[in-house]
Order: structure tokens, then sequence, then C-alpha cells
């Protein structure tokens, strides 16, 4: 019997990091789940990310502790107020975290190699996305190049691919995909200050939290996945402590 293809995907526990990882399962590859706790404030994410890994197989699920608290310099990473007044693309926001996706890439990069895998799968998308550049067509081109120069087995012609598949997708077109593949994005979690509210009982909750914890409706992430599943037409799964 011959094994599948091993492929590392970033999994935040996001809509967009299930369906791209859904992706690579489709595409035939063998689940490495990759999930990275740098000291976001949204922690609820983390069991988020496991209930995805799960319920997409992944042979293998690893939480990578790496904080970057100590740096600072983001919303998500330190005492920096959320923005909630809606989306502006024309510039970077405050939520922006300093060269997230080039450090996940490059620890996601490390696994592959020493797994033997040469594909990697990220949920980045240019169209609708917070102004955060490195989401962008370029950084994706540049760092699969970087790949191969920077490591032993690029080194010796083997190679590696940057998968972002849903790189040129709207939000609308991610949820549909979702429903494609048959996905359950309620288990997803994309707010950025979430809410605690007893009233959200049954719902996601945090380790060892008494309350549940619903999505704020207001940050720019939650604006965006609403928007993309009213553009969809399809039913948002999403509790909501106020309406985008």
């Amino acid at each position: 019997m011959i094994s599948p293809r091993k492929a590392v995907a970033l999994v935040s526990g996001g809509l967009d990091s299930m369906v791209s990882a859904a992706r690579a399962r489709e595409d035939g590859f063998a689940l490495l789940a990759l999930t990275v706790d740098y000291g976001q404030r949204h922690r609820i994410e983390l069991e988020a990310a496991a209930r995805v890994a799960d319920a997409l197989g992944a042979e293998r699920h690893i939480v990578l502790p790496l904080d970057l608290t100590a740096f600072g310099g983001s919303a998500l990473t330190a005492d920096i107020a959320v923005p909630k007044n809606g989306v502006d693309e024309a510039a970077v926001p405050v939520t922006y975290v300093p060269a997230r996706n080039t450090i996940f890439l490059s620890l996601a990069l490390g696994w592959a190699e020493a797994a033997g895998a040469q594909d990697l799968f990220i949920g980045v998308n240019a169209l609708d996305y917070s102004g955060y550049p490195d989401c962008r067509p370029e950084f994706i081109a540049g760092f699969e190049k970087l790949a191969s120069l920077g490591t032993k087995a690029g080194a010796e012609g083997q190679g590696f691919r940057i998968h972002a598949p849903l790189q040129h997708m709207t939000k609308a077109d991610i949820a549909r995909e979702a429903a494609r593949l048959g996905l359950d994005a309620g288990i997803s979690w994309s707010c950025y200050d979430p809410v605690a509210t007893p009233a959200a009982a049954g719902s996601l909750q945090l380790a060892g939290a008494t309350d549940a914890f619903a999505h704020c409706g207001l940050c720019d992430s939650c604006r965006l996945r609403a928007r993309g599943f009213e553009e969809a037409g399809l039913a948002d799964p999403t509790l909501y402590a106020a309406r985008p």
C-alpha cells in the first residue's frame, strides 16, 4: 500500500485555515497540523484548532509555544485595544502581528523538512483581508523561493511548494468552499476579542472556564466573517455578542 504524501498545514482555528487544510486533505495529503501558541489574547482559538485538526483527521497536531508577547507591537500580543469601528483595508491595522506569517511558515518549513514533506498549506487570501502585507501573493512566492534556498532539502534539489488555495477567494467564496467540502464552520473561531457570556453556555469554551465565549461581532475579523456568509447566501453558524 502506498502511503499518502504528507503536508504541513498551518491551522489557527479560523475558518480560512480550516478550509485550506481541508483542501490539502482533498488533494490526498496526510495532514500534519501546526498551531502556534504565540501568546495571542484570543486563546480560545487554540481549542478551536484542536477541534479542526481532529475533524480533518490530522495524522499529528502540534501546538507549538512561541511567546511573541515578548516583542509586542500588535493588539493581539500587547495591551492595545482591538479596533471595533469597521474594516479599513487601506491601512495595516494594529491587529497585524509583526512578521507573523513569515515566522509561522518558517516553523512549518522546519517541520516539513524534518518529516520529509515538500508541501505546506496556509490559509491566507489577498482579497477580503485586513490589509496584512504577509497575505499577498508576492509574499507567498518569495517565501517559496526562500524555502528552497535556505534548507538542506532545497540544496539537494527537493524543493518545497507553498500552497495558498484561498489566495484569490473572497470571504463569500471561502464560506461556499467550506460548505462544498462538508465542513462544520461552527467549530472554527475568527474573533480577535472574544466576549464571555453565560448566554453562550454549551458553545466554545476555554479549558477550565465556567463562562462560554461568543464572537464579539465588531472586530475586523468578525465583520469579514459575517459578511462572507451573508454574501454567500449561507446560514452563519457563528454566535455573536453584537451583530456585525
